[in-house]
Protein backbone atom coordinates (compact mmCIF):
# COMPACT_ATOMS: atom_id res chain seq x y z
CA UNK A 1 0.00 0.00 0.00
CA UNK A 2 1.08 3.59 -0.92
CA UNK A 3 2.53 5.73 1.70
CA UNK A 4 1.38 8.66 1.13
CA UNK A 5 2.88 10.77 3.68
CA UNK A 6 6.52 9.55 2.15
CA UNK A 7 7.83 11.69 -0.57
CA UNK A 8 9.44 10.21 -3.67
CA UNK A 9 12.80 12.38 -4.67
CA UNK A 10 13.05 14.00 -7.64
CA UNK A 11 16.12 15.57 -9.04
CA UNK A 12 15.61 19.79 -10.34
CA UNK A 13 16.59 19.27 -13.90
CA UNK A 14 15.87 22.66 -15.16
CA UNK A 15 15.09 26.02 -13.54
CA UNK A 16 13.27 28.53 -16.13
CA UNK A 17 12.63 32.54 -15.15
CA UNK A 18 9.50 33.18 -15.97
CA UNK A 19 9.42 36.80 -14.23
CA UNK A 20 10.97 38.77 -11.63
CA UNK A 21 9.09 36.62 -8.89
CA UNK A 22 8.38 33.21 -10.64
CA UNK A 23 10.38 30.48 -11.37
CA UNK A 24 9.32 27.32 -13.67
CA UNK A 25 11.24 24.11 -11.73
CA UNK A 26 11.46 21.11 -14.15
CA UNK A 27 11.51 17.75 -11.82
CA UNK A 28 12.19 14.24 -12.95
CA UNK A 29 10.84 12.12 -10.25
CA UNK A 30 12.62 9.08 -9.10
CA UNK A 31 9.20 7.36 -10.02
CA UNK A 32 6.83 7.89 -12.00
CA UNK A 33 4.16 10.28 -10.58
CA UNK A 34 1.20 10.67 -12.87
CA UNK A 35 -1.81 12.94 -12.45
CA UNK A 36 -4.58 15.03 -14.23
CA UNK A 37 -4.47 19.13 -14.88
CA UNK A 38 -5.76 20.37 -11.90
CA UNK A 39 -4.48 17.68 -9.25
CA UNK A 40 -1.85 19.37 -6.96
CA UNK A 41 1.08 17.65 -5.16
CA UNK A 42 3.28 18.93 -2.06
CA UNK A 43 6.49 19.73 -2.99
CA UNK A 44 9.19 19.39 0.16
CA UNK A 45 12.65 20.86 0.72
CA UNK A 46 14.65 18.55 3.01
CA UNK A 47 15.08 20.60 6.21
CA UNK A 48 12.72 23.45 5.45
CA UNK A 49 9.19 21.81 4.92
CA UNK A 50 6.94 21.34 2.10
CA UNK A 51 4.05 23.11 0.35
CA UNK A 52 0.81 22.52 -2.17
CA UNK A 53 1.85 23.22 -5.97
CA UNK A 54 -0.42 22.56 -9.33
CA UNK A 55 1.89 21.20 -11.75
CA UNK A 56 1.66 23.39 -14.51
CA UNK A 57 3.07 20.61 -17.28
CA UNK A 58 1.22 18.71 -19.32
CA UNK A 59 0.26 15.30 -17.96
CA UNK A 60 0.85 13.34 -20.62
CA UNK A 61 4.87 14.17 -20.06
CA UNK A 62 5.37 11.55 -17.91
CA UNK A 63 9.48 11.30 -17.00
CA UNK A 64 9.53 15.26 -15.83
CA UNK A 65 6.89 17.43 -14.07
CA UNK A 66 6.90 21.26 -14.09
CA UNK A 67 6.01 23.52 -10.92
CA UNK A 68 6.19 27.41 -11.46
CA UNK A 69 6.26 28.80 -8.29
CA UNK A 70 6.30 31.94 -6.68
CA UNK A 71 8.41 33.37 -4.25
CA UNK A 72 6.24 34.26 -1.34
CA UNK A 73 7.37 32.51 1.87
CA UNK A 74 10.15 30.11 3.37
CA UNK A 75 9.43 27.33 1.29
CA UNK A 76 8.93 28.97 -1.77
CA UNK A 77 12.39 31.35 -0.90
CA UNK A 78 14.30 27.95 -0.28
CA UNK A 79 13.05 26.58 -3.94
CA UNK A 80 14.01 29.54 -5.77
CA UNK A 81 17.31 29.73 -4.25
CA UNK A 82 17.90 26.02 -5.22
CA UNK A 83 19.69 24.94 -8.43
CA UNK A 84 19.70 22.44 -11.26
CA UNK A 85 20.84 19.27 -9.32
CA UNK A 86 19.12 19.91 -6.36
CA UNK A 87 16.95 17.16 -5.12
CA UNK A 88 13.21 17.60 -3.92
CA UNK A 89 10.37 15.62 -2.26
CA UNK A 90 7.28 15.17 -4.35
CA UNK A 91 4.23 13.50 -3.09
CA UNK A 92 0.50 13.40 -4.62
CA UNK A 93 -1.23 13.95 -6.78
CA UNK A 94 -3.89 15.13 -4.34
CA UNK A 95 -7.68 16.35 -5.35
CA UNK A 96 -9.92 16.40 -7.84
CA UNK A 97 -8.59 17.86 -11.47
CA UNK A 98 -10.43 19.41 -14.04
CA UNK A 99 -13.12 17.19 -15.75
CA UNK A 100 -12.18 17.14 -19.23
CA UNK A 101 -14.22 14.13 -20.13
CA UNK A 102 -17.65 16.11 -19.01
CA UNK A 103 -16.41 18.93 -21.32
CA UNK A 104 -16.50 17.04 -24.51
CA UNK A 105 -18.17 19.15 -27.27
CA UNK A 106 -18.47 22.32 -25.62
CA UNK A 107 -16.55 25.38 -25.83
CA UNK A 108 -13.93 26.71 -23.61
CA UNK A 109 -13.21 29.96 -21.91
CA UNK A 110 -10.30 30.12 -19.24
CA UNK A 111 -9.66 33.05 -17.22
CA UNK A 112 -6.39 33.11 -15.11
CA UNK A 113 -4.47 35.78 -13.61
CA UNK A 114 -0.48 36.23 -12.38
CA UNK A 115 0.63 32.42 -10.85
CA UNK A 116 -2.72 31.36 -12.02
CA UNK A 117 -1.88 30.55 -15.06
CA UNK A 118 0.45 27.54 -13.29
CA UNK A 119 -2.19 25.07 -13.28
CA UNK A 120 -4.30 26.56 -16.12
CA UNK A 121 -1.30 25.57 -18.67
CA UNK A 122 -1.34 22.08 -17.60
CA UNK A 123 -5.25 22.67 -18.70
CA UNK A 124 -4.58 23.87 -21.31
CA UNK A 125 -2.16 21.89 -23.30
CA UNK A 126 -4.32 19.13 -21.86
CA UNK A 127 -7.17 20.73 -23.76
CA UNK A 128 -5.32 21.42 -27.28
CA UNK A 129 -3.94 17.66 -27.34
CA UNK A 130 -7.29 16.36 -27.67
CA UNK A 131 -8.57 19.75 -29.73
CA UNK A 132 -11.30 17.80 -31.65
CA UNK A 133 -13.30 17.17 -28.65
CA UNK A 134 -13.66 20.75 -28.08
CA UNK A 135 -15.98 23.29 -30.10
CA UNK A 136 -13.38 26.15 -29.14
CA UNK A 137 -10.94 27.33 -26.48
CA UNK A 138 -10.89 30.64 -25.37
CA UNK A 139 -8.11 32.04 -23.04
CA UNK A 140 -8.08 35.14 -21.29
CA UNK A 141 -4.85 35.90 -19.21
CA UNK A 142 -3.83 38.96 -17.18
CA UNK A 143 -1.06 40.53 -15.62
CA UNK A 144 0.32 43.33 -13.78
CA UNK A 145 2.76 44.50 -16.33
CA UNK A 146 4.01 42.30 -19.28
CA UNK A 147 7.07 41.57 -17.61
CA UNK A 148 4.92 39.74 -14.73
CA UNK A 149 3.36 37.54 -18.09
CA UNK A 150 4.02 34.02 -16.87
CA UNK A 151 5.05 31.78 -20.44
CA UNK A 152 5.39 34.99 -22.11
CA UNK A 153 7.04 33.37 -25.76
CA UNK A 154 4.26 30.56 -25.55
CA UNK A 155 1.11 32.50 -24.26
CA UNK A 156 2.01 35.24 -26.83
CA UNK A 157 3.84 33.76 -29.74
CA UNK A 158 3.11 29.87 -30.07
CA UNK A 159 -0.21 28.93 -28.43
CA UNK A 160 -1.90 31.64 -30.46
CA UNK A 161 -0.69 29.78 -34.05
CA UNK A 162 -2.02 26.59 -32.26
CA UNK A 163 -5.30 26.62 -34.56
CA UNK A 164 -6.71 30.20 -34.94
CA UNK A 165 -10.49 28.89 -35.91
CA UNK A 166 -10.27 26.88 -32.68
CA UNK A 167 -8.20 28.58 -29.99
CA UNK A 168 -7.97 32.29 -29.22
CA UNK A 169 -5.34 34.18 -26.66
CA UNK A 170 -6.61 37.07 -25.15
CA UNK A 171 -3.84 39.05 -23.07
CA UNK A 172 -4.03 42.38 -20.67
CA UNK A 173 -2.17 44.22 -18.15
CA UNK A 174 -2.44 46.25 -15.79
CA UNK A 175 -0.13 48.48 -16.21
CA UNK A 176 1.85 48.66 -19.71
CA UNK A 177 5.10 50.77 -21.20
CA UNK A 178 6.17 51.53 -24.09
CA UNK A 179 6.55 47.71 -25.00
CA UNK A 180 3.30 46.88 -24.68
CA UNK A 181 0.56 47.40 -27.98
CA UNK A 182 -2.21 45.28 -25.85
CA UNK A 183 -5.10 46.00 -23.90
CA UNK A 184 -4.40 47.68 -20.64
CA UNK A 185 -6.44 47.02 -17.94
CA UNK A 186 -7.66 44.11 -15.57
CA UNK A 187 -8.55 40.79 -17.31
CA UNK A 188 -12.38 41.10 -16.83
CA UNK A 189 -11.93 43.64 -19.10
CA UNK A 190 -11.18 41.16 -21.99
CA UNK A 191 -13.95 38.86 -20.91
CA UNK A 192 -16.41 40.23 -23.36
CA UNK A 193 -17.77 40.17 -26.86
CA UNK A 194 -17.12 36.15 -26.28
CA UNK A 195 -18.33 34.90 -29.09
CA UNK A 196 -19.09 31.85 -27.15
CA UNK A 197 -22.55 29.60 -26.67
CA UNK A 198 -23.25 30.33 -23.04
CA UNK A 199 -25.54 27.78 -23.22
CA UNK A 200 -22.53 25.15 -23.75
CA UNK A 201 -19.65 26.44 -22.09
CA UNK A 202 -17.67 26.34 -19.59
CA UNK A 203 -15.85 28.83 -17.72
CA UNK A 204 -12.70 28.07 -15.47
CA UNK A 205 -11.13 30.53 -13.24
CA UNK A 206 -7.56 30.72 -11.73
CA UNK A 207 -5.74 33.33 -9.96
CA UNK A 208 -5.19 35.62 -7.06
CA UNK A 209 -8.21 35.81 -4.99
CA UNK A 210 -9.70 39.15 -5.84
CA UNK A 211 -9.24 38.87 -9.22
CA UNK A 212 -11.24 35.24 -8.91
CA UNK A 213 -13.76 37.02 -7.10
CA UNK A 214 -13.97 39.89 -10.17
CA UNK A 215 -14.02 37.18 -12.92
CA UNK A 216 -16.27 34.79 -11.20
CA UNK A 217 -18.94 38.34 -10.56
CA UNK A 218 -18.11 38.68 -14.63
CA UNK A 219 -18.86 35.25 -15.53
CA UNK A 220 -22.43 35.13 -13.46
CA UNK A 221 -22.89 38.99 -15.04
CA UNK A 222 -22.55 38.06 -18.66
CA UNK A 223 -24.93 34.57 -18.10
CA UNK A 224 -22.72 31.84 -16.78
CA UNK A 225 -24.62 29.21 -15.19
CA UNK A 226 -23.00 28.81 -11.74
CA UNK A 227 -22.61 24.92 -12.15
CA UNK A 228 -20.71 25.79 -15.24
CA UNK A 229 -17.86 28.03 -13.69
CA UNK A 230 -15.22 26.09 -12.43
CA UNK A 231 -12.41 27.72 -9.54
CA UNK A 232 -9.22 26.47 -8.39
CA UNK A 233 -9.64 26.87 -4.87
CA UNK A 234 -6.08 26.03 -3.64
CA UNK A 235 -6.76 27.69 0.18
CA UNK A 236 -4.13 27.38 3.18
CA UNK A 237 -3.95 23.54 1.99
CA UNK A 238 -0.95 21.54 4.59
CA UNK A 239 -1.32 17.63 4.87
CA UNK A 240 -2.82 17.37 1.67
CA UNK A 241 -5.39 13.90 2.48
CA UNK A 242 -8.12 16.05 4.31
CA UNK A 243 -6.58 15.23 8.01
CA UNK A 244 -5.10 18.73 9.48
CA UNK A 245 -8.68 20.40 8.23
CA UNK A 246 -6.24 23.90 7.42
CA UNK A 247 -8.40 23.62 4.33
CA UNK A 248 -11.86 23.50 5.22
CA UNK A 249 -14.88 25.48 3.17
CA UNK A 250 -17.50 24.94 4.81
CA UNK A 251 -17.99 21.48 4.63
CA UNK A 252 -15.55 20.54 1.79
CA UNK A 253 -12.20 19.70 2.59
CA UNK A 254 -10.03 21.50 -0.74
CA UNK A 255 -7.47 19.57 -0.50
CA UNK A 256 -9.81 16.16 -0.91
CA UNK A 257 -13.49 17.90 -2.51
CA UNK A 258 -10.78 20.09 -4.43
CA UNK A 259 -9.19 22.05 -5.61
CA UNK A 260 -11.62 22.11 -8.92
CA UNK A 261 -14.58 23.50 -7.23
CA UNK A 262 -17.63 24.72 -9.78
CA UNK A 263 -18.81 27.65 -7.80
CA UNK A 264 -22.68 27.01 -7.06
CA UNK A 265 -20.86 24.14 -4.69
CA UNK A 266 -18.98 27.71 -2.46
CA UNK A 267 -20.93 30.63 -3.16
CA UNK A 268 -22.77 30.32 -0.11
CA UNK A 269 -19.83 29.76 2.15
CA UNK A 270 -17.85 32.24 4.18
CA UNK A 271 -14.63 34.24 2.91
CA UNK A 272 -14.48 31.80 -0.20
CA UNK A 273 -12.01 34.72 -1.02
CA UNK A 274 -9.88 35.07 1.37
Amino acid sequence: MKNVYKPITAEIVDVITETPTIKTFVVRPRETIAFKAGEFMEVTVPGVGEAPFTPSSSPSVKDTIDFTIMKVGKVTEAIHDMEKGALVGVRGPFGKGYPLDAWKGKEILIVGGGVGGAPLRALFLALVERLGDFKKILYCYGARTPQDIVYKKQIMEEWPRIDPKKVEIRLTVDEGDETWKGNVGVVTTVVKDLGLNLNNSVAIVCGPPIMMKFATFRLVEIGYPDNAIYLSMEKNMSCGIGKCGHCMLGEYMVCKDGPVLTYDLIKDKPAIWD
